[in-house]
């Protein structure tokens, strides 16, 4: 089977781990994985975040590493790509306002293409109008927004992961495992063993 052609949507502060490791994961079992950010190029790098929990009421953000695009966001045509990646961290918040991310993200919502979306990803999903209905899970802090969109919202453990159709969608890098595992079957991806 050939690769698949995936978008991967990120910004200044998405979180580290739901950066790297889908983007090198996906790219490991063949895929072709282009990641993008509004007013950034190729060779252009956004400094990442890592969220950890360390007794506070809520996360703590820490400095991640700088993750280096490997594709123009003004060159990425939704309709060149198979599915897309939505990773989490503080980017999506301000990533949903940009129209042209939200005119990427609703051709792939539109065309029932396969859609993986993370944590905070999610909250991109806000101003699309393409998520009525849909059975999701998100960041728990992120679900009383996506039920206010028609959304499904389901809580589930951070290592799990939810499957509507071609969405998949997981709370947190902690099940990257799981959701990882969910979007290579939607998108066909067979990976056996001897």
């Amino acid at each position: 089977m050939d690769g698949k052609k995936i978008l991967m949507i990120v910004g200044d502060y998405g979180e580290d781990l739901e950066i790297m490791v889908p983007f090198q994961a996906l790219q490991m079992v063949g895929h072709e994985v282009h990641a993008v950010c509004p007013d950034k190029k190729k060779g252009d790098t956004c400094p990442t975040a890592v969220h950890d929990f360390v007794g506070d009421q809520t996360y703590k953000e820490l400095q991640g590493h700088n993750f280096t695009l490997n594709y123009d966001f003004d060159k990425a045509n939704p309709s060149d790509y198979d599915a897309l990646v939505l990773p989490g961290g503080r980017a999506p918040e301000y990533l949903r306002l940009n129209d042209e991310v939200i005119s990427k993200v609703k051709h792939f919502l539109d065309e029932d293409k396969p859609i993986a979306a993370i944590c905070h990803g999610l909250q991109i999903f806000a101003r699309t109008g393409g998520i009525q209905g849909k059975t999701l899970t998100a960041y728990p802090a992120c679900g009383p927004e996506m039920e206010a969109c028609g959304a499904n919202y389901k809580e589930v453990a951070p290592t799990e992961a939810v499957v509507d159709g071609n969405l998949v969608t997981s709370p947190a890098w902690p099940g990257h495992q799981k959701w990882l595992a969910e979007f290579l079957k939607v998108l066909g991806t067979e990976i056996t063993h001897n």
